[in-house]
C-alpha cells in the first residue's frame, strides 16, 4: 500500500463525490476508529456508486485502508444493499484484514451519512454533530478511489449516472468540466421533447434549466424527466404556493414526522410543528429552532405526505431564516434511545418510494462505460468544494495539460483557506478566466 498523506490527498484535490464536497484531507487529519464506505447510494435510479465499487474494487479497498492508516481506525467496513450480491461476493474475495461488507435495507434514506453511522456501528450522532463526533469517518465510494490514486493523479474525472427518459440508462466516466448536455447525448439523447434536467437525484438534487451547466467533482448524476412530471412540477412551486397551499391544506396528521430519519434519531425536529408554524406564524419557537437540524431528504415532502404538501420546505426555509439571524439551539434534547424503537421499519423502501415519484416507468440499469468521454472544451469551476472558491494560478492563453493545478484556495497570514486545489481535465488552451470558471479549449 503507497504511504499516502493528507498533503498528498489535499493536493490531488480530493473532495467528497457524493455530492457535499468537504475535502477529504481535513476528515482525514482526524481520529477514528471506523472508517466507514457510503455505498447505500439510495437516491433511486442512480447507480454510479455500485459500478464504480464493481470495476474498481481493489482501488476503493486500499483507499478505504489508507483512510484507516491516516486516522488510526482499526476497523473499515463497506456499507451496501443487500440486494448488490454479485458486488458483495466480489468484495468478499478481496477483502483485506479489518474491513467487512455490511449489507444495507433496499431503502431510503439508507445513503444519509448519520443513518449509515447507526446502521453499522450502532451509534447515533448527536444534533448538529458529524461522524467524527462518535469515532467515525465516513467517504463515498468514489472518493475512497480518489484517495488511493492521489499520490499518482489529481481529480480531473467524474463518475456520473445518467438515467430517466435518456435511449441508454448508463454511468459515464467524463472529464471534470463538460456539460450536463453532452452527458445526456452519450447516454443516447432524450427520449421525449421536452427534458428536464434533475442533478444530484430526485430526492435531493435540483432541477437545473441551464444544460450547459458543467461538470464538478461533485456531480453524481442526471435525471431526465418530462415537463408533467411529479418531480418536475414539485420542483417548480415557488415558496408563495408552497404557504398557501400548506396553510390551507396541512390537518397535521405528523406522518411527515414519524418517518423523518433525523427524529427518529433522536433530534429534536418535528416537521408537522415546522408546517404549524405556518399557520401560527410561530417564528423562534422551539419547534422552529429544531427544524435546523433537518437533513434536507426530502422524504417528508415527496414520500410521507399524504397531502403531498411541502414540508422539507418549509424546514429548510426556517433553516436558512435562523441561520440568517444567527440563531441555534445551545444544548438541543436529545433521546438516542428513540431509534432502537423506530427506526428499523420506518425507512421508504425504494420499490415503494419509485412508485410513489412515478419512476417504474423508467429502466433501473446504470451499467458502467468507462471510456473517456471525448471534451474539446471544459470549464473548470474554481469552487467545487465546501469552503472558499479557488483563486486561478493560470493565465488566459497559456497551454496546460490535463492534471495541471489551474486554481488554489486564497492563503491569508500564510494560511491556506478551506478547499483544494482545482486541475485542468485536458490538455488545451486557457481561452477565459470569467465568473469563477476558468475555459480550456484543445487547440
Amino acid at each position: 500500500m503507497t504511504k499516502i498523506s493528507p498533503e498528498q490527498v489535499a493536493e490531488a484535490g480530493v473532495v467528497g463525490a457524493g455530492g457535499a464536497g468537504f475535502p477529504t484531507h481535513v476528515k482525514l487529519a482526524g481520529k477514528a476508529d471506523s472508517v466507514l464506505i457510503n455505498a447505500a447510494e439510495c437516491e433511486p435510479l442512480l447507480h454510479k456508486d455500485k459500478e464504480v465499487l464493481k470495476h474498481y474494487a481493489d482501488a476503493v479497498l486500499e483507499g478505504t485502508s489508507v483512510a484507516m492508516r491516516l486516522v488510526g481506525a482499526a476497523r473499515g467496513a463497506i456499507g451496501i444493499k443487500g440486494k448488490y450480491r454479485e458486488v458483495i461476493d466480489l468484495l468478499q474475495s478481496k477483502l483485506p484484514t479489518g474491513i467487512d461488507v455490511v449489507p444495507l435495507q433496499d431503502a431510503y434514506p439508507s445513503g444519509d451519512e448519520f443513518i449509515l453511522v447507526y446502521d453499522v456501528l450502532g451509534r447515533v450522532i448527536p444534533p448538529g454533530g458529524i461522524p467524527l463526533n462518535v469515532g467515525a469517518v465516513v467517504m463515498n465510494v468514489e472518493t475512497a478511489m480518489n484517495v488511493a490514486g492521489a499520490a499518482d493523479h489529481p481529480v480531473t474525472e467524474k463518475y456520473l449516472s445518467i438515467a430517466g427518459a435518456v435511449a441508454n440508462p448508463v454511468t459515464l466516466r467524463v472529464p471534470v468540466g463538460v456539460t450536463l448536455a453532452e452527458c445526456v447525448a452519450a447516454a443516447g439523447g432524450p427520449t421525449i421533447a421536452d427534458p428536464n434536467y434533475v442533478v444530484g437525484g430526485v430526492m435531493m438534487g435540483w432541477l437545473e434549466d441551464n444544460h450547459d451547466t458543467r461538470v464538478t467533482k461533485t456531480t453524481g448524476g442526471v435525471i431526465v424527466l418530462p415537463d408533467d412530471h411529479v418531480v418536475v412540477r414539485r420542483r417548480r412551486q415557488d415558496w408563495a404556493q408552497i404557504v398557501k397551499i400548506g396553510r390551507s391544506a396541512c390537518d397535521q396528521c405528523s406522518f411527515c414526522t414519524e418517518l423523518c430519519p433525523r427524529w427518529l434519531l433522536g433530534h429534536p425536529i418535528e416537521p408537522h410543528r415546522a408546517m404549524r408554524s405556518l399557520e401560527f406564524n410561530l417564528v423562534g419557537e422551539a419547534n422552529v429552532i429544531g427544524t435546523s437540524f433537518c437533513c434536507e431528504c426530502n422524504l417528508c415532502s415527496l414520500y410521507s405526505c399524504p397531502e403531498d404538501l411541502d414540508p422539507k420546505n418549509v424546514c429548510t426555509q426556517n433553516k436558512r431564516r435562523l441561520m440568517a439571524e444567527k440563531k441555534r439551539w445551545e444544548d438541543p434534547p436529545f433521546n438516542p434511545q428513540r431509534p432502537v424503537q423506530h427506526l428499523g421499519n420506518r425507512k421508504a423502501p425504494t420499490a415503494r418510494l419509485m412508485q410513489k415519484l412515478g419512476l417504474k416507468q423508467f429502466r433501473n440499469v446504470g451499467p458502467l462505460d468507462d471510456r473517456l468521454l471525448p471534451a474539446n472544451k471544459v470549464g473548470i469551476a474554481l469552487k467545487q468544494h465546501i469552503g472558499a472558491a479557488c483563486e486561478a494560478v493560470v493565465r488566459t492563453a497559456e497551454q496546460v495539460r490535463k492534471g495541471q493545478v489551474v486554481g488554489r484556495p486564497p492563503v491569508t497570514d500564510g494560511k491556506p483557506a478551506l478547499g483544494t486545489p482545482v486541475h485542468a481535465s485536458i490538455d488545451g488552451v486557457v481561452t477565459e478566466i470569467r465568473d469563477g470558471v476558468v475555459w480550456i479549449e484543445k487547440r
